[in-house]
């Protein structure tokens, strides 16, 4: 599973985990340079093959080649170049795309958020509260900025797991959209039928 969940990853995905491979090619100075920047100014700083392959509204994406360039002195798409032919080629396999039932996976996704909350997410929120900083990556996960907000007061705790779960089903449905746009080839299989 573990083989062919990583050949559904997405370009830039394979190029950080073969970044973080080599122990996070990204050194604190860069990171903290990038992070001083303006969306603008990491913009201006992309190579032209990069910037017209990603998001480039998406602060983190954009970032993030920011950084991959600055660190190796390599643009990220010349690190997507030389990223090797799937484990498994697609004329070899039959590629599966997992599509489940929309309120089937709310459900679950809701499910999920309330086993976390058992779980400790809460403890895990108070824990990084003396240090939170929204603009931190460890500070996007989803639910997290809720979470925080319910222990400053601003949310309770019903609505900040209400907002977790949306925000959650809302991140669902990107995903769904990456799908259709990158495996529309894929067989589609629900896994409740």
């Amino acid at each position: 599973i573990n083989q062919v969940t990583a050949q559904v990853e997405s370009a830039e995905g394979t190029v950080a985990k073969k970044l973080d491979a080599h122990k996070n090619l990204i050194p604190p100075d860069i990171r903290a340079q990038a992070d001083s920047l303006t969306l603008d100014q990491l913009r201006a700083g992309l190579d032209a093959t990069t910037a017209a392959r990603i998001d480039l509204m998406n602060r983190a994406r954009v970032q993030r080649a920011w950084e991959v360039l600055a660190a190796t002195g390599r643009p990220l798409s010349d690190w997507q170049a030389d990223t090797g032919a799937p484990l498994l080629p697609l004329d070899r396999a039959t590629a599966l795309l997992l599509t489940p039932d929309k309120p089937w996976l709310d459900r679950r996704i809701a499910q999920r958020f309330d086993a976390m909350l058992t779980g400790g997410a809460l403890d895990e929120a108070r824990a990084a509260l003396p240090g939170w900083d929204a603009s931190l990556p460890s500070s996007k996960a989803i639910g997290a900025a809720e979470l925080v907000a319910h222990l400053r007061g601003t949310l309770t705790l019903t609505a900040a797991r209400d907002a977790g779960v949306l925000a959650t089903v809302q991140y669902a449905r990107m995903q769904r959209k990456w799908f259709r746009r990158r495996m529309a080839g894929w067989q589609a299989l629900d896994p409740g039928a």
